[in-house]
């Protein structure tokens, strides 16, 4: 170690000994209403001369030296505390998260002293969550989902913290048994305004809700984060747009509020063109339950939106032609060839080489409940200025 770290070292040590380390509560809100739902415990080292050494400073040093070990439940015993004082005093108790190192798997009575110390206080233990970083469970995949699986089957909740920062897998999805993942604010560190980076959280936020995963934005700083979290359908946010980490007597006063909501803004200047496109989509999919886009000049297409709308369920993907032709079987007998004959690729690009903007017909499409119904279908030619393949959009609905 260096001459700083031993000193930082002895100060950590003092500071634990004495019960001097403080602890700092992040507010945690619900991204659809702003209503304070918890909130992430953080331990502040302050030095003799009051100056606030920050966790990146002296975390890794814990973590290498031992002391983290000492310190997490020095944390969790402080946590305890408050969150029974907060009952005492009449206070609605948020749940909270505390942070755990990897090296507790070693402990071996660990499951034993966390129920101890939460239930001495009478604390529910469904209010704590236990984080544990993406790297730490990478570095010791299997006692490390062990512990995750015992923490859990004793009531508590457990949280994969950092997703994102590092190395993030899709295994984390499959294998680890956890309710929250936490996604690290390096996802979204090109302010949400990257194309690629919005379809990268959007899927991101899809699977984890799927799986029934509550999940947590941290670090969220600007409006333009936030409004595209919302799009994303992200449970919970936090980071200083709602507010910084504050010191129990002021997180005190937070929860003592009977509103417990941050300032809510319009929603469409947050984030006004993401926004509005997911709206948009939404409106049109309530009106046509089968939307496509085709690639007429590669023969494929992709569906956006199918709600059962025929007997002939299309695929996902694949070759527009094909997908033509297995539309069109369940299609009345007498409008099969016109249809055939109006949608081909070749009369398609023919109609976009004459400068036409839509081509519509209706028809009369059997529905899976064995009923004809008049069927509209409007395949519009839309750019893309990353292609110069003749695209078009499909909508089709029932009239």
């Amino acid at each position: 170690m260096t001459v700083y770290e031993k000193k930082l070292l002895k100060i950590l040590k003092a500071a634990i000994s004495n019960r001097r380390l403080t602890v700092y509560y992040q507010p945690q809100y619900d991204t659809a209403t702003n209503m304070l739902v918890g909130a992430e415990a953080l331990a502040r080292l302050v030095d003799d001369g009051g100056t606030v050494i920050c966790a990146e400073e002296f975390i890794p040093l814990a973590e290498e030296s031992g002391v983290i070990l000492e310190l997490d439940w020095y944390v969790l015993e402080e946590i305890c505390g408050f969150m029974h004082e907060c009952r005492e005093r009449g206070h609605q108790c948020s749940t909270i998260s505390v942070n755990f190192s990897g090296k507790h798997v070693d402990e071996v009575d660990f499951l034993e002293r966390l129920c101890t110390t939460v239930d001495a206080a009478k604390i529910d233990r469904k209010l704590l969550v236990l984080e544990f970083t993406e790297a730490t469970v990478l570095g010791n995949p299997e006692e490390m989902e062990k512990l995750i699986e015992a923490v859990r089957a004793e009531g508590f909740k457990v949280a994969l913290d950092h997703f994102g920062r590092k190395y993030s897998s899709l295994t984390f999805f499959r294998d680890l048994k956890i309710d929250i993942i936490k996604i690290d604010k390096a996802l979204f560190a090109g302010n949400c305004q990257e194309e690629s980076e919005r379809w990268m959280l959007t899927c991101v936020f899809d699977l984890a809700n799927r799986l029934n995963l509550i999940t947590v934005a941290e670090g969220v700083e600007t409006r333009e984060q936030l409004g595209f979290l919302r799009t994303c359908a992200c449970k919970m946010v936090q980071g200083y747009t709602f507010s910084e980490p504050l010191p129990q007597e002021q997180f005190f006063v937070v929860c003592s509020q009977t509103s417990q909501m941050a300032p809510m803004e319009d929603i469409l200047q947050q984030q006004p063109l993401s926004t509005s496109r997911k709206m948009l989509l939404d409106a049109i999919f309530q009106q046509y339950p089968l939307v496509m886009i085709a690639n007429l000049t590669r023969d494929s297409f992709i569906v956006l939106a199918n709600d059962n709308f025929s007997a002939a369920m299309p695929n996902k993907a694949g070759s527009f032609e094909e997908n033509l032709r297995g539309g069109a079987y369940s299609m009345h007998e007498d409008d099969r060839e016109l249809f055939l004959n109006t949608f081909s690729r070749e009369a398609l690009l023919d109609a976009y080489r004459r400068g036409e903007k839509c081509v519509r017909l209706v028809t009369r499409q059997l529905g899976s409940d064995g009923v004809y119904r008049k069927t509209e279908t409007a395949d519009y030619f839309v750019k893309n200025s990353a292609s110069q393949d003749v695209l078009v959009v499909i909508f089709c609905r029932n009239i």
